[in-house]
């Protein structure tokens, strides 16, 4: 966890050193502004991953003579193929056109998001397909 703690760090540093000359040599505002809320971006979950690996044990990760099946999860956790990913997904989609095309788009965009929220936490907590 170290490992990605002071890779994000490293990288909000990055940005922050760029952020700085760019504003100090442009003066433009907008690019600036995303330059250092990329920074703040590596930042912030940077310093959260490395205030847990003092409270942590050390991760495969962190240790150099660590063997790859040491850093490997449980064997068959991940979950099977399911439609609500896409049902949530539609929902959004359906929703974010809404602000182009009109209002009569709303209500399908959030009876598809609500039913794929449900769908989704309902097959997550039973462990299979609905």
């Amino acid at each position: 966890m170290r490992t990605y703690a002071l890779f994000l760090a490293g990288l909000g540093v990055f940005f922050a050193i760029i952020g700085s000359i760019y504003w100090f040599s442009s003066y433009e505002d907008g690019g600036f502004l995303m330059l250092i809320g990329s920074a703040l971006l590596g930042l912030f979950p940077g310093s959260y991953y490395l205030w847990w690996s003092y409270k942590m044990k050390p991760q495969a990760d962190d240790d150099p003579s660590a063997e790859v099946d040491e850093g490997a999860g449980a064997v068959e956790a991940f979950p099977g193929s399911s439609i609500w990913p896409f049902i949530l997904g539609m929902g959004a989609l359906f929703t974010v056109l809404t602000f182009v095309f009109g209002l009569w788009l709303a209500p399908l965009g959030a009876a598809l998001f609500l039913s794929g929220a449900i769908g989704g936490t309902v097959e997550s907590r039973r462990g299979g397909a609905i």
